[in-house]
């Protein structure tokens, strides 16, 4: 058979063409970090995403524990993995856009490869069950007088910046207790050690047990969850700290391959079974495209840049 030179070269170049081209995402198993210990919250929305996820992909989605550091020690893992779409990590406002306004962090946070947000959940002011407050308006007042103490996962935590912000606009100074994790404060608030408490849903427990009394959550709405307990900013205006989780790959991620990512997820979140899942454990879906979730990590991080210079806030105060 004769092949003029131009097809020869058409038929050479055919295969490294085909090899260019990106394998479907994903085609192997999926590390998926939780920078945390099993049991809170950042743990449970990796396992409940990653059983989905992987249904729909026909995949399976390995969720690895790799806690410390308030977080930085996972997210730093998955930051120098391979930027194949392979190791993906769970982030939040500690590790991506309050961390590095507190401490120099071994990572570019804003510079990862951002995937969406997943979920976002309101803080809950937790008090302790005998403090004289009945509502948000008698704890104000009270707050006002002062001598309040408020528990924290420890110095530049999620916990500890929304109570900072609460300072800050209405005026009051709760003194900040920090803890050497979540679970010492909540064992501290239930025992009337301290005051109050901003907590995840897992504080929920210690509300419906007994232990403790729902004040008012953070978000800008009521919370369904809690249908009864105000939102603080009905009382604090401007006042909203909610929580977040997000998703992300290392940074060099190919932008056609994080949409991919992207797209996967999103479709797996919208799932009325998946919703349903999250929403009953008070993790409420709130995926992004991409575009929007940029927006969103530089106008958090502006948000608690403010906080912690206003609040001269340093890790290790």
């Amino acid at each position: 058979m004769n092949l003029s030179r131009r097809g020869l070269a058409a038929l050479l170049a055919t295969p490294a063409i085909a090899r260019a081209q990106p394998a479907p995402w994903p085609n192997r198993p999926v590390r998926l970090i939780a920078p945390f210990p099993p049991g809170g919250g950042v743990d449970l929305t990796a396992r409940l995403l990653a059983e989905p996820l992987g249904r729909a992909t026909g995949q399976t989605m390995v969720v690895e524990n790799r806690g410390g550091a308030g977080g930085v020690i996972g997210v730093e893992a998955m930051s120098r993995a391979t930027p194949d779409g392979y190791t993906l990590s769970l982030t939040g406002a500690g590790t991506i856009t309050a961390g590095p306004h507190l401490r120099r962090l071994p990572y570019d946070a804003l510079g990862l490869g951002h995937v969406t947000r997943l979920v976002r959940m309101p803080f809950i002011l937790a008090v302790r069950t005998d403090l004289p407050a009945a509502n948000l308006a008698e704890f104000l007042a009270l707050a006002r007088r002062g001598g309040l103490r408020y528990a924290s996962g420890g110095p530049g935590t999620s916990q500890h910046l929304a109570g900072e912000l609460f300072n800050q606009l209405a005026g009051v100074s709760i003194e900040h207790v920090p803890y050497r994790g979540t679970g010492p404060a909540l064992n501290d608030l239930a025992a009337r050690v301290v005051d109050a408490y901003y907590g995840d849903p897992a504080t929920l427990g210690l509300i419906q047990g007994g232990q403790a009394r729902a004040m008012a959550v953070t978000s800008p709405e009521r919370w369904p969850l809690l249908p009864n307990t105000p939102a603080a900013i009905e009382a604090v205006p401007g006042y909203v700290a909610e929580n977040w989780y997000g998703l992300a790959a290392p940074a060099g991620t190919p932008d056609a391959l994080l949409d991919a990512i992207n797209a996967q997820v999103l479709r797996v979140m919208a799932e009325p079974d998946t919703k349903r899942r999250f929403d009953e454990a008070g993790l409420h879906p709130a995926t992004l495209s991409r575009a929007d979730y940029l927006a969103f990590l530089r106008a958090d991080s502006e948000t608690w840049a403010r906080v912690v210079r206003t609040g001269n806030i340093r890790i290790g105060d």
